[in-house]
Order: structure tokens, then C-alpha cells, then sequence
């Protein structure tokens, strides 16, 4: 029997599931409910399952889930670059693993009190002038070209200067280094189209060579987050999605970058993007800048302290707060400035806290809490 082709049907049949037809307002309802009632991990897996049925109820339930900064809650893997809650931290703690070089962030309590739930994964590599933290979703896959690669933390020769690449563009922008300039290169970008990474903040620790000076200071300059963000009426940049092509989300042509016969970066001619991206970099606001909250002496402990709210056991020097830098926040209370936006500090071995709130996300904080593992000789 011979059929004749130009009859039959060449349109592929797509299977419809039967839930893709729930009327709309029982659908909102069911995902509302189940939103509601499960508000922490690991039952809080039935909200992502939702959104997995379909794409009408993957909509819906990315409707319905709140951001970080309104819910307190991490639910889709895009909250990790979200901004985390103003009146409430996020609670997490790190493992770490000295044999393999890496660290493993989980949401929750410690693991002798609670399961976490995992959240992101980081790894050391030691080259000749520097080190990197390479940081993914995956904690079995840590390529950086991988589709689970979020960003990665990079340190100079001594260890005290760090810079964090963000596998996305931050929101505001890339970072200019001259406004007056036409013709931009790269490094003046902090941007490097090929690899998608976009430099999002600078760590720096003041040298401490003859030890007089006490605990560790750092600094911690957030290009990504406009000093606009810490008024009442500020917002921090949310990103919606986590991995896309670097061009396509940061808008800038292909026309736009050409390679250079001297160096593999790009170059990228500003006159060629479009009105919205250039007029985000020349009109880029201040960063906000965070240093480490001072401790003070305690004569009966002979020791250095800090108010940890019970969430940190073990002394080391590795702990610390961060809070926003008097510079930043001139006109503001003085609660404003006493406000802690990361802690880090050391409850075991290898086991260390980590809570963090807005504006900064998990990855940014991750990333800061990673710096303070490496050795720094000039700082102690």
C-alpha cells in the first residue's frame, strides 16, 4: 500500500497533559494552598513540582511565588541571585571539605539539628598568580562552561584582594572605569563576553604586618547594588532567570563586539548598543560599600568579640560582620548602621553560619563568605 505524502499530516502531535486544562481559577487556588502550607524545605519540593506539571502551571506558579525580599522563602534557583528579605536574615550554614577544596551552602540549621537544603557549591583552584573559587548550582559539575555555573570568586597573589564575577550582567550594568570613553575595552567593562563573567564587587583586606592593629578589616565595594538601595524606597536589582546567553541579556549586538587581533578580550563599541543599556552605564550610581563591624576587647576573656545572636560558638578569625560603611550612609540612624547585612562565623569543624538579608542575595554573600578562608599572612 502506497500513501501519498503530500496527504498526510506533517505537523508533530503534542501530547497534552489532562491538567493543562484545569479551569484558571482552580488552578490559582490549588497552587495558592499548596504555596501556603508548605513554607520550608524539604516540603516546599511540592512548589517546584508544580511548576513542573506543565507550562500553564509552571506560569502560575512563578506568578504566585513571591521574590526572596518579600517572602523570606528561596524556592526556584533564580533566588540565589535575588535580593534577601528587609526585616528578617536567611539562615544557612557551610561544610567544608578540605580534601576535595570545596564548599557546600545549605539553607537551614546545622546538620546535628536539622537537614539543610543544598543551595550552592563552590571549589578551590590554586594557580600560579591567583586563586579561584569556581561557584555552581551542581556541586558534582564544576565547569564553568556548564549550564549550572553562577559565578566564581578570584583572589590575588596574597590573598587580600578578591574580585566576584556573576555569571549574569548585574542589572544596573557593567562597570565603567572611564565615563568619557567612547571605545571600551573589556577590563574597562569588567566584562568578558566569551566567558560570562561580569565583575559585580571588589573585597579588600587592609594589611596588618606588624599585628597591632587586632582582628581582620575588610571592605567590601558592591558594584552591582546602587547606594540607592538602602533608602526606604530603594530596591535592590532582581534578576529574573539564571542562565541565558551573556550577549542576548546584557542587549549588547554582536556588531557591537569585535575581537582584537593583540588580546582574546572583547572590545565593545558603546555607540552601537541601544539607548536604554548605554544610558544605564554612563548614569551608573555610587556602590554600595560595606566594611566589618569593629569588635570590641573583653579584659575577662582576653579576646575580641562580636554579638553573634547565639549563631556563632566557636572563636576564629575568620568571623566577622558586615555592616554598611559610615561613607555610604551619612544622613541615616544610627540603627541603620548598626544593622548587620552578612555574618559569618565558625561553629565546628569545618561547619561555619552564614545569614545574610537584603540587599545583598546568596550567592553575592557566599561568595564574600569564601574570601575569608583563605590564608592571609599580611592581615592577621
Amino acid at each position: 500500500m502506497v500513501l501519498d505524502e503530500s496527504q498526510l499530516n506533517s505537523e508533530p502531535v503534542v501530547e497534552q497533559s489532562c491538567w493543562a486544562n484545569m479551569p484558571p481559577e482552580l488552578l490559582r487556588d490549588v497552587i495558592q494552598r499548596v504555596e501556603a502550607s508548605e513554607s520550608a524545605w524539604p516540603s516546599r519540593k511540592h512548589v517546584v513540582a508544580c511548576a513542573a506539571v506543565c507550562s500553564s502551571w509552571r506560569e502560575v506558579t512563578k506568578e504566585l511565588v513571591r521574590a526572596p525580599e518579600q517572602s523570606g522563602r528561596l524556592t526556584f534557583p533564580v533566588a540565589l541571585k535575588q535580593p534577601g528579605p528587609r526585616e528578617d536574615t536567611v539562615q544557612c550554614f557551610i561544610k567544608r571539605d578540605r580534601t576535595t577544596s570545596t564548599y557546600q551552602l545549605f539553607l537551614g540549621l546545622p546538620p546535628s539539628q536539622e537537614n539543610g537544603k543544598f543551595l550552592l557549591a563552590a571549589q578551590k583552584f590554586r594557580r600560579a598568580t591567583s586563586t579561584d573559587y569556581i561557584i555552581s548550582l551542581n556541586q558534582e559539575d564544576m565547569s564553568r562552561g556548564s549550564s549550572t555555573y553562577v559565578g566564581k570568586l578570584r583572589s590575588n597573589f596574597l590573598g587580600t584582594k578578591f574580585t566576584i564575577y556573576d555569571s549574569q550582567p548585574p542589572q544596573n550594568g557593567p562597570v565603567l572605569s572611564n565615563r568619557s570613553s567612547r571605545r571600551l575595552t573589556s577590563k574597562q567593562l569588567s566584562y568578558r563576553a566569551h566567558a560570562g563573567s561580569f565583575n559585580v564587587a571588589h573585597i579588600a583586606y587592609e594589611l596588618n604586618v606588624l599585628g597591632t592593629r587586632g582582628p581582620r578589616r575588610m571592605q567590601c565595594t558592591l558594584h552591582g547594588i546602587p547606594l540607592s538601595t538602602m533608602e526606604s524606597v530603594g530596591s535592590a536589582p532582581s534578576p529574573t532567570e539564571v542562565t541565558a546567553d551573556s550577549l542576548e541579556r546584557a542587549h549588547v549586538p554582536h556588531s557591537g563586539v569585535m575581537s582584537s587581533s593583540r588580546s582574546k578580550a572583547a572590545v565593545v563599541d558603546i555607540s552601537t548598543l541601544d539607548y536604554d543599556f548605554a544610558s544605564g552605564l554612563l548614569a551608573k550610581d555610587e556602590p554600595l560599600v560595606l566594611k566589618n563591624k569593629a569588635p570590641r576587647w573583653h579584659e575577662q576573656l582576653q579576646c575580641w568579640c562580636l554579638n553573634f545572636r547565639g549563631r556563632v560558638t566557636v572563636a576564629s578569625v575568620k568571623n566577622f560582620q558586615l555592616v554598611a560603611s559610615m561613607e555610604s550612609l551619612p544622613t541615616s540612624s544610627q540603627s541603620d548602621r548598626d544593622k548587620v547585612l552578612l555574618q559569618f562565623g565558625k561553629i565546628g569543624k569545618d561547619i561555619f553560619t552564614m545569614d545574610y538579608r537584603y540587599p545583598l542575595s546568596a550567592f553575592q554573600a557566599f561568595a564574600i563568605c569564601l574570601s575569608s578562608f583563605d590564608t592571609k599572612l599580611a592581615c592577621e
